[in-house]
């Protein structure tokens, strides 16, 4: 329990606190300027990917549009199933692409996984949202949301920007964002991975504004309580 106090004192102490947020959601704005602000690489490798649409190129799946947000679905091509917490980032997508496509921005998913077995879970879990195989391609492995079978033996990978252990699992999380520009030229501008695709999560935040917050300190694994969506018993 916290410190019980008067509606008086109640409102002083939320109105110290809404100065420290005002500092943050300014701090926010300062830290996505120069997010939008980070030099930009070309993409010049051919990717093709299978989906609803068949064979599309990385330039494809801008549909029409000169943004491009990839986030990068953890379904390892052996699973029967997608990442269960992958799963629950992917519930929050819905309602929201709609609108991002009325600013210029095209939202999907990739998987190693085979279109077939994506097209299956993606039925189970009763999504719309766009998401394509990148079975016969290298593009998981060069944004670092897979490991080859070299760097599993080796227990040794690059992820989220540093040396990582990747054993024993071969798949990461993370978001990645593109830019076509008028010339049909494709640059890759900036990827997340980790924590740092908490922005994705609109659950979270919503957690984050209760008195138990996320309700996962102490614990080995944090999201030990996260299921599919169609697996909690109530």
């Amino acid at each position: 329990m916290n410190k019980i106090v008067s509606e008086e004192e109640w409102v002083e102490a939320r109105k110290a606190f809404l100065k420290k947020e005002k500092e943050f959601t300014a701090l926010r704005d300062q830290l996505s300027q120069q997010r939008r602000d980070l030099p930009w690489v070309s993409v010049s490798k051919e990717y093709v990917f299978e989906g609803q649409n068949g064979k599309q190129t990385l330039s494809e799946l801008f549909d029409g549009r000169s943004q491009l947000i990839v986030y990068h679905f953890m379904f390892d091509p052996s699973w029967e199933a997608g990442c269960a917490h992958c799963s629950f980032w992917a519930d929050n997508f819905k309602g929201n692409i709609v609108h991002l496509n009325q600013r210029d921005v095209t939202m999907i998913a990739v998987s190693r996984a085979p279109y077939t077995k994506i097209a299956e879970y993606k039925k189970r879990m009763g999504w719309e949202f766009k998401w394509v195989s990148s079975y016969d391609t290298d593009f998981n492995y060069d944004y670092h949301v897979a490991f080859t079978q070299e760097e599993l033996a080796k227990n040794e990978a690059f992820y989220n920007y540093a040396s990582y252990k990747p054993s024993p699992t071969a798949e990461r999380e993370g978001v990645s964002v593109f830019f076509k520009d008028s010339r049909g030229r494709v640059f890759h501008s900036y990827s997340a991975y980790a924590r740092g695709i908490d922005m994705l999560n609109v659950a979270y935040h919503y957690l984050d504004l209760v008195p138990k917050g996320r309700d996962e300190a102490g614990h080995d694994f944090p999201q030990f309580w996260v299921r599919r969506h169609d697996e909690y018993n109530s």
